[in-house]
């Protein structure tokens, strides 16, 4: 958007009105989601009014809607529930399903309730449930003025005024069931306390060997369940798009004995409330448990997980992305006329999109319809090819099988760099794909160093069992460059036979093997193919958008600057200095500043001098000095290398003096420790398969007179995610694209983030880069794409 653009939108938003309303189960983010649809509205001149308690708010009209001004979203980023109630959490809006709604006495009492304020723009955030009766009250709109106007209750100028309601969807589910979008707002948080209870499980399952079946939602939508299985590496698994083949019960009975017998002190099993068997009967947790109890003798026992998904602190993902879809739902009603269809906004990649409301609700519909007629192949399709994909995953990875085919080839798997969350999930789909493929697998300790070293050893199976889920790096992880000891490292690649290198690290991974290229003139034995997966906390490896660990470090740091916060409550008004990890990238400090409603993020790549740090405080200033108790300023560690933190400490506390009072944190290394979140699960098990696959696939067609011989630049690649597709990008191609001295990319995908955290601190900042979301048409085709991902 240019700035002309975001000045017609301030000029588009004057005079107008929006309504922001919850309806339907609440989901973590909610309360994200409203606070970027009042701050955005507000922000471009807009009246904003939130209707508590979804549409019976509507309906009732009265104090249920009110006129919202910038405190009112204050502090509420952080908190999952809805309520009205101040003392239940200080959350903003309630949620409701509501009956009057479906009948169009309901709809005509809300019309009428929204025109008398001089609104005509409607924001809802819920499932398609909620969706679908927000088109239906927009299509009925004029006919619904039309009686009000012949009733004497409104008169022809309001009716005329306004004319066409205007409506924007955003999706609050946390069974991630809609079509047409990546992610819905909440399921990465249910999916958090998920895998919370399951690590927990874990540890007293092995104790005790026992077995546990763990029901978690989904009556329709098996996404919950497949995503938790593939992060906790769960035993069995019962979704209801994919019902298990007659004759399941000894089947399953089998694998878990198996497992047993191999050595494994417990068995997980998942299982969707909704699931069915191939009649459309249910299989219930408690079935699974007598049998196992009858036909194993197993001690085992149910955990219903329950609301316990639906509660806590939304995640970082949720967060930002419901910012994302907020501050897009006001510039998607605000560009919209009397002929733009209704819109949904979703993700797709990295990106806000805008996706006709009536296509997704139908194909969300056609799900549903599939399942009940048992085509559920189809249904599986139409979830999407990423939920194909990650159903094809989790039956490859969940128990081996003997390769098809004998292999003739080898793979060494290392670590290199710091460690980083995700890196031991990535390893353990590796490996089992290598595996399952036939492969001779070995894992090297101690990264390049270890390989120089001969810390070589052949891999089984069962040995990365329970990986998925484990923090840090398992293997051992070093920063040495191969220059540093190339002749040994080519040894034992020759001595161990090592045909294809699969490196899971840093920075210090993808210079590693530019280094490996660069010498293949000199040694024919690193004429093999190799591969790179990134995983930092940094975030800053050229050639995907996002690297392992990154949201795990996210996670992290927002959970602290929570906590940091909280603990200024019922005390004087104070400010926190936070540093934050990321070298020279600030990707980390940006996004943390987004979860977390930071009124200043500083990093390197948006350079700052005094007189924006003095900008800074007395914006701070004039805010504290009204309604904010609290404020938080975040600092990328290698931002400015005169502008410390202990220099932003003592800048804020001398200006502030009077007003605020400052502390400082320096979060330090808590940002790379703890368990991976599902998101670095998920995501560093697909970049594990994707990468033995590829490297299978170069093996195959270099193989010749017994031995594999690559010299091209397609043959060493860092594999990444760019936008919503898996690629594969040569390294030395990449070279080109990184800025080696500050140990980044050139171009950072997220910079545009930061307008969204300027103007949701209430910094008038021109909006000429925002890129507004593009429509995006939910159809079988569109579905179907493969991303690889």
């Amino acid at each position: 958007m240019s700035s002309a653009g975001l000045e017609k939108l301030r000029m588009t938003g004057s005079g107008r009105a929006i309504a922001a309303l919850t309806s339907g189960g609440d989901a973590q983010g909610m309360n994200a989601a409203i606070r970027a649809v009042t701050r955005m509205g507000i922000y471009v001149g807009a009246k904003v009014y939130l209707v508590y308690e979804g549409y019976q708010g509507l309906v009732d009209g009265g104090d249920n809607i009110k006129l919202a001004n910038w405190q009112s979203v204050t502090n509420i980023i952080q908190l999952s529930v809805l309520c009205s109630s101040v003392k239940q959490g200080g959350t903003v809006i309630g949620s409701a399903r509501c009956k009057a709604f479906t009948t169009r006495e309901g709809r005509l009492a809300a019309a009428f309730n929204l025109v008398k304020r001089g609104i005509s723009n409607l924001c809802v955030c819920g499932g398609d449930g909620s969706l679908t009766g927000a088109n239906i009250f927009r299509s009925e709109w004029s006919g619904l003025l039309d009686e009000l106007l012949k009733k004497g209750r409104i008169t022809a100028e309001t009716a005329k005024q306004h004319g066409h309601l205007n409506i924007v969807g955003l999706v609050g589910s946390i069974d991630n069931d809609f079509c047409g979008t990546d992610m819905t707002i909440g399921a990465d948080s249910a999916l958090n306390r998920i895998t919370e209870i399951i690590d927990a499980i874990t540890t007293t399952a092995t104790s005790h060997q026992r077995t546990f079946v763990l029901e978690v939602m989904g009556r329709h939508c098996g996404y919950l369940a497949l995503v938790s299985a593939l992060a906790s590496g769960a035993d069995w698994l019962f979704i209801p798009e994919a019902p298990p083949e007659d004759g399941w019960e000894e089947l399953m009975c089998a694998r878990l004995g198996e497992s047993r017998s191999k050595g494994s002190r417990l068995n997980i099993i998942i299982i969707a409330e909704g699931a069915i068997n191939r009649s459309g009967q249910a299989i219930t947790s408690n079935y699974v448990k007598d049998l196992v109890v009858s036909r194993l003798g197993y001690d085992t026992r149910v955990t219903v997980l329950g609301h316990v998904q639906r509660g806590g602190t939304p995640s970082a993902f949720d967060r930002v992305l419901s910012s994302k879809m907020g501050v897009e739902a006001v510039v998607a009603l605000l560009e919209a006329g009397p002929d733009t269809p209704a819109c949904v906004i979703g993700l797709s990649g990295n990106q806000a999109v805008r996706l006709p409301l009536i296509e997704a609700v139908e194909m969300t519909k056609e799900v549903q319809r599939a399942m009940n007629e048992k085509r559920f192949e189809e249904a599986i399709q139409l979830r999407g090819r990423s939920f194909e994909n990650n159903w094809n995953i989790y039956k490859l990875l969940a128990y081996q099988k003997p390769a098809a085919v004998p292999s003739q080839h080898s793979i060494a798997i290392l670590n290199v760099g710091a460690p980083a969350a995700g890196m031991n999930a990535a390893m353990r789909s590796a490996v089992r794909v290598g595996l399952a493929t036939g492969h001779r697998v070995y894992i090297v300790s101690d990264g390049f160093e270890g390989l120089a070293n001969g810390a070589v050893n052949e891999v089984s199976w069962n040995q990365v069992a329970g990986w998925t889920g484990q923090g840090g790096s398992l293997l051992g992880t070093k920063r040495t460059l191969p220059s540093t000891c190339m002749e040994k490292l080519v040894e034992n690649l020759n001595k161990f036979s090592i045909q294809s290198l699969l490196v899971v690290g840093g920075f210090e991974a993808y210079e590693g093997i530019l280094e490996l290229v660069e010498a293949r003139g000199r040694y024919d034995e690193l004429c093999i193919p190799m591969c790179i997966i990134p995983a930092t906390i940094s975030n800053n490896v050229p050639g995907t958008d996002f690297s392992l660990g990154s949201d795990t470090a996210v996670n992290a740091a927002m959970a602290s600057c929570d906590k940091i916060k909280q603990s200024a409550t019922g005390t004087k008004r104070r400010v926190f200095v936070v540093e934050t990890m990321g070298g020279y990238c600030g990707y980390l400090a940006t996004t943390t500043g987004i979860a977390v409603g930071a009124d200043a993020a500083y990093i390197f790549e948006d350079p700052f001098n005094i007189h924006d740090l003095k900008t800074n405080v007395e914006h701070l200033t004039e805010k504290m000095k009204k309604d904010i108790q609290r404020g938080l300023v975040l600092r990328n560690e290698k931002c400015h290398v005169h502008y410390t933190t202990d220099f932003i400490h003592k800048l804020y506390s001398a200006e502030g003096k009077g007003v605020f009072d400052c502390r400082v944190n320096v979060l330090g290394h808590l940002q790379q420790g703890g368990v991976p979140t599902p998101f670095d699960r998920n995501y560093g098990t697909k970049l594990g398969v994707r990468a033995v696959q590829w490297l299978t696939e170069k093996m195959t067609d270099s193989f010749r007179q017994g031995r594999v011989f690559v010299n091209t630049p397609d043959t060493a690649c860092v594999v990444g995610l760019y936008k919503k597709v898996l690629t594969f990008s040569p390294v030395t191609e990449l070279k080109h694209q990184t800025d080696f001295e500050h140990r980044m990319p050139k171009t950072q995908w997220w910079l545009n983030f930061r307008l969204m955290l300027k103007m949701l601190a209430k910094y008038q900042t021109p909006f000429n880069e925002y890129v507004t979301g593009e429509i995006e048409y939910v159809t079988r085709r569109s579905l179907s794409i493969d991303t690889g991902f």
